[in-house]
């Protein structure tokens, strides 16, 4: 089993930072992204990471947004600065054995944490 465990999350000021977690064991080498959902909304895509080195970002989130990866910890993060009350939502890591590259669709990822919830005001 993929488990995907996601932590860092909770409520912060406009223009503060968080840097969410998710701690990932049962695999290897994958594509892994963050999505978000907030009330009344869809569940979408923030940020991607292939199996190599190419990241993709929501237009929302570029250059407030970094995602990255410590492959000795097994562990992806989120890094999120400059935060708008906007970007208030429940965040899900989300992982896939193998992409062509970085992807922001939901239907691309079959692995998925339970989420951390982010408020921002």
């Amino acid at each position: 089993q993929v488990q995907l465990v996601e932590s860092g999350g909770g409520s912060v000021q406009a223009g503060g930072s968080l840097r969410l977690s998710c701690a990932a064991s049962g695999y290897s080498s994958y594509c892994m992204g963050w999505f978000r959902q907030a009330p009344g909304k869809e569940r979408e895509g923030v940020a991607s990471r292939d199996r190599i080195l190419n990241a993709a970002y929501a237009d929302s989130v570029k250059g407030r947004f970094t995602i990255s990866k410590d492959s000795a910890k097994n562990t992806l993060y989120l890094q999120m600065n400059s935060l708008k009350p906007e970007d208030t939502a429940m965040y899900y890591c989300a992982a896939a054995p193998w992409c062509p590259g970085p992807s922001l669709k939901r239907t691309d990822f079959p692995y998925w944490g339970q989420g951390t919830q982010v408020t921002v005001s």
